[in-house]
């Protein structure tokens, strides 16, 4: 039958098109159904929009700074929607890289909204939705709204900005990263309400190009999934750099005027302030979409706002699958990529193995940027590890201060008993670039002993990465 397929995807974000191409590969029958644009939040409105922006703001600070490299520049400024407009270019030229793929993949698009009627089978309406910018099109030859069935169905619909009550975004005061990416002008201040990866790479981005930025954390860390130490590290940084960072204090209120937003902090010591912005951006988090596909109706068990799944991406209703940000923490494309991947293999009868949460990296952009993989140092110890900890700073390594990066670390956790590299921290310049050596280590389980007999190359920030692993048994040679 025309309309049936061995698998259909329902999302076209990193997670559903990665998925799809793999299902295709492999001799499976694929379709994607996608409502809005292909390459989901990620490509059109998260990873590679905010890079775009990070870059431009990265450039600038260097142009400001031109005299510490013995150069000269003057009358630097710039021009916020060239800025925004490079960054909308960016992600539109990958938004149509992905409709290629899937075309050069025979992989089929559904233009609409999905529901899962029933196991088996898909019903898709016209959009509710428009496209959010008309360089995004609906792409064409994509299969009209229907009903389509197949043996497979997966689930890749993404999240969406969590809202708190009483703090709802309403797009010009109160800001979600959709609006933070497209400023028609830089405000003058901005308050930033969470200091995850979107909350600092934002305060970041801003505080770059001369926004005064105000970071307002609940907990008593900021980057709260960081090592403790590394994430320490970074809050120097980023303060002296003009940030302000409040932890373990609450935005309990917001008030909206005609000149900006005053926020009703409450601090730790029991204590109110009133801090004034004329923008503030809500980075609590995000939840996942789970409304209006008719997962409710045929049982498929959801916790926390997100699809509960084993380490497969199967649901606990047979021929029902999930995978990436609405399938749960953590919430990154790379995750959803790969355990789209695991799935589709495993449905097509191949010896896949589960997905390991402690080998995904995490990478946030800010300056100095912050990557990590694995166990903090006390997630180690509460574990029952004995653990040996190796540090290396930048201010040791040859290049590092080449660029004019001296500030930094790079940490690693190691298993005292049998050397297993049980996690890697660091933060610093092009960290995020760094990071993979790391994770590529751990998935072949390697030990100290491996990364000590490892050559690395001369002159390089990874030297720091083999000095950092000497160092955890007393033998790292440049501090």
């Amino acid at each position: 039958m025309a309309d049936s397929y061995d698998v259909i995807v329902i999302g076209g974000g990193p997670g559903g098109y990665v998925t799809a191409i793999r299902a295709a590969q492999l001799g499976l029958k694929t379709a994607v159904v996608e409502r809005e644009h292909l390459g989901g939040i990620c490509l059109n409105w998260g990873c590679i929009p905010t890079k775009a922006l990070l870059r431009s703001a990265e450039i600038y600070h260097y142009m400001q700074h031109a005299k510490d490299y013995g150069l000269s520049a003057k009358d630097i400024g710039f021009d916020a929607a060239a800025v925004v407009k490079r960054s909308r270019g960016v992600s539109g030229q990958l938004n149509g890289g992905v409709g290629f793929l899937l075309k050069k993949n025979k992989v089929d698009v559904i233009w609409g909204e999905a529901k899962i009627a029933k196991r088996g089978e898909v019903t898709v309406s016209k959009p509710e939705k428009k496209a959010m910018e008309p360089q995004h099109p609906v792409p064409k030859g994509v299969k009209e709204p229907g009903t389509y069935k197949a043996k497979h169905i997966i689930v890749a619909t993404g999240a969406r900005p969590r809202v708190l009550p009483g703090i709802e975004p309403d797009g010009k005061q109160i800001w979600t990263y959709f609006e933070a990416m497209v400023p028609q002008e830089m405000p003058k201040s901005l308050l930033v309400m969470g200091s995850g990866a979107i909350g600092i790479e934002f305060a970041s981005f801003y505080n770059t190009m001369g926004v005064d930025v105000t970071v307002i954390e609940l907990l008593p860390q900021i980057m709260p999934v960081e090592d403790a130490e590394i994430a320490g590290i970074a809050r120097k940084q980023l303060e002296k750099q003009g940030i302000k960072i409040l932890t373990e204090a609450k935005v309990a209120k917001v008030t909206k005027s005609g000149s900006g937003v005053a926020a009703s902090v409450e601090t730790k010591d029991g204590k109110t302030q009133e801090l004034k912005a004329d923008k503030l951006i809500s980075a609590v988090g995000v939840v996942g979409n789970i409304e209006k596909l008719g997962l409710e109706d045929l049982g498929v068990k959801t916790e926390r706002g997100c699809v509960v799944i084993d380490g497969y991406g199967r649901t606990n209703v047979e021929g029902i699958y999930a995978i990436g940000d609405v399938a749960g923490p953590p919430m990154l494309a790379h995750k959803a990529e790969h355990e789209g991947v695991i799935c589709v293999e495993k449905i097509a009868g191949l010896d896949a193995h589960p997905m390991d949460k402690l080998k995904i990296p995490g990478c946030t952009y800010c300056h100095p940027q912050v990557a990590s993989v694995g166990l903090t140092e006390a997630k180690a110890k509460e574990a029952g590890y004995k653990v040996k900890v190796g540090r290396f700073p930048f201010t040791g390594n040859g290049k590092a201060i080449a660029l004019g990066e001296p500030n930094g670390l790079v940490k690693t956790i190691f298993d005292e008993k049998t050397g297993q590299l049980l996690g890697a921290h660091m933060v610093g310049a092009e960290v995020t670039e760094l990071i993979q050596g790391y994770v590529v280590a751990m998935t072949l389980e390697t030990t100290e002993e491996e990364l000590m007999h490892t050559v690395f190359p001369h002159p390089t920030l990874s030297e720091m990465m083999h000095e950092s692993a000497l160092d955890a048994y007393g033998r790292a040679i440049h501090i």
